[in-house]
């Protein structure tokens, strides 16, 4: 019962907290648009840097990540966005973002090579795989929000992150699992990345698919606000702590 009330005033004052925010900074919403033509031109060119394409493109996908990250970060502690600060966001976190992306990159590369082949003696690779993306997705899930509400080096980053599920796992999962199931109902988009900064369609280059686009990006848009509020909030408190602020 305790959980149960902490849960309902948690997620009601954050979900008029981020409209709230959504309502004033909704340029936000059209972010996704350069992020997409972004990725798009880059991809395009990458045949020109021959063996530095995949340096090429784990930069630009960094640069881009950061610069999401800082939009909401001022969202999230300044309740404010501007030129300057989309601008300036492309290096705030470059370090960071990349950094982690190489430590993923490195447990990707040993998994494959090492790990996969010993223990797919008497289990499909495939299900292997598949069990071990979405505990990874699980456990590392709100790494976005620590990325830039927490000044930690990449892999504390990592551990901040999963010790951050293992203490607040249900009050996380819960409304990020809703978030995601609607999303995939209002666009047939499934995000299955940790680190999303839009949503990607085809179909958004045409007048009628670039509506029902805008209607996605919207609900991403208020989603990732709604989650730097709920990381900040569970980040910074306990339960405990909580139920004895609401009683002053």
């Amino acid at each position: 019962m305790e959980f149960l009330t902490d849960f309902i005033y948690i997620n009601k004052s954050i979900a008029k907290k981020a409209f709230v925010s959504l309502h004033k900074n909704w340029v936000i919403i059209f972010t996704g648009i350069f992020y997409t033509t972004a990725t798009i031109i880059i991809s395009s060119l990458l045949s020109f840097f021959w063996i530095l394409a995949g340096l090429i493109m784990i930069i630009v996908s960094s640069a881009l990540i950061s610069n999401y990250l800082h939009l909401l970060d001022c969202i999230i502690k300044r309740d404010r966005l501007n030129w300057h600060e989309f601008k300036d966001g492309f290096t705030v976190y470059l370090r960071k973002v990349w950094g982690i992306l190489f430590i993923g990159w490195v447990a990707s590369f040993g998994f494959s090579s090492f790990i996969l082949p010993i223990f797919s003696v008497g289990i499909s690779p495939y299900l292997l795989s598949m069990i071990v993306n979405f505990l990874v997705l699980l456990l590392l899930n709100p790494l976005p929000e620590t990325v830039y509400q927490k000044h930690y080096n990449p892999w504390e980053t990592i551990t901040y992150t999963v010790g951050f599920v293992r203490e607040n796992w249900l009050e996380w999962i819960v409304p990020n699992l809703v978030f995601m199931v609607g999303l995939y109902f209002l666009t047939g988009n499934l995000l299955t990345g940790i680190f999303n900064t839009h949503l990607f369609s085809f179909s958004m280059f045409s007048p009628t698919g670039l509506i029902f686009y805008l209607i996605g990006q919207v609900w991403f848009s208020y989603m990732m606000i709604y989650r730097g509020y709920l990381y900040e909030l569970l980040s910074t408190s306990t339960r405990r702590k909580r139920m004895f602020m609401r009683r002053f």
